[in-house]
């Protein structure tokens, strides 16, 4: 049985990953930017290798929290239906919310 509580708390949880996912898409941008940086400097090849492997688990987590997202977005949509299937009343700001929240992340998957 779905709740509007249960609604609000998975609508959050999308917000949450979206900007976890975006953080990790920046951090690789700064990362490979720090790691080129650091070969056109002629840095110790020490560091370079260090540099890599924190570029190379920045990346790692990407899919990571794409995946974790595209399974709340899941979730989300099912208690969103199964709220409207419950409710006589199909309006309300958690079920906008709801909607809004999707919407977006729609678009951020549609992203290349």
């Amino acid at each position: 049985m779905a709740t509007v509580r249960s609604l609000k708390i998975k609508t959050s949880t999308c917000k949450r990953l979206v900007k976890e996912l975006d953080s990790y898409e920046k951090e690789v941008l700064r990362e490979s930017a720090k790691t080129a940086d650091m070969k056109d400097k002629g840095a110790d090849p020490y560091d370079i290798k260090q540099q890599e492997n924190v570029l190379a688990e920045s990346r790692m987590m990407v899919p990571d929290s794409r995946k974790r997202l595209e399974a709340a977005l899941e979730d989300l949509k099912g208690t969103l239906a199964e709220l409207l299937e419950e409710r006589e009343e199909k309006e309300g700001p958690e079920i906008d919310d709801a909607r809004n929240t999707i919407a977006e992340i729609e678009n951020v998957f549609e992203k290349p």
